[in-house]
């Protein structure tokens, strides 16, 4: 009998600085604590912040986490062709690779993985929210997962972002809800 019934699932979020990729595993974190979960939030970026490479890993699990450091990930979400070859060795057979074609010039070949695009950076311009890009790219990991509900990252904005930005809350809803609309598996 299987006793691990617990529910862990390893996220690594990478891209460029600017791209608001810290920002969506902070969102991700809080969102997860407001429903009861343990998590993990590990930010790493290079040198330069914006322009630079940044990632974060996000833990959530029912149960307590042994460990915040991993080398295998359950769920990669890909900016920038950069963290595509850097990541997408490392999602374990089974898992879910999402990405942003606008940052993609050779595009994922794992047969082992289900793959997912979700044209953030399209339906931001389109959108008129540029900003925005990151709460597509999260909605999509949302409507994917289902790790975290709508309303608990909704909270977890208002938890995140100072008050003077809480009346970009509704637009940030709007990405969101963007984002579980548009992203759709790649057929391999």
């Amino acid at each position: 009998m299987n006793e691990n019934t617990s529910a862990t699932t390893e996220i690594i979020i990478s891209g460029f600085g600017g791209q608001g990729v810290l920002s969506m595993g902070k969102i991700l974190a809080y969102s997860a604590l407001m429903e009861g979960k343990e998590v993990s939030w590990m930010p790493a970026y290079g040198p330069e912040q914006r322009g630079g490479t940044a990632n974060v890993t996000v833990i959530v699990s029912d149960e307590r986490i042994s460990s915040p450091i991993v080398s295998t990930f359950d769920v990669a979400v890909v900016l920038n062709q950069p963290s595509l070859e850097k990541f997408e060795p490392k999602i374990k057979p089974g898992g879910i690779l999402i990405y942003d074609g606008y940052g993609i010039s050779v595009p994922p070949t794992r047969q082992d993985i289900s793959v997912y695009e979700i044209s953030a950076m399209d339906a931001a311009a389109e959108m008129g929210n540029p900003k925005g890009f990151n709460m597509i790219v999260l909605g999509g990991l949302l409507q994917l997962t289902g790790i975290v509900q709508l309303d608990n990252v909704l909270k977890g904005l208002r938890k995140t972002l100072p008050e003077r930005h809480h009346h970009l809350i509704p637009a940030n809803e709007q990405a969101l809800r963007k984002g579980m609309e548009i992203i759709h598996e790649v057929e391999s």
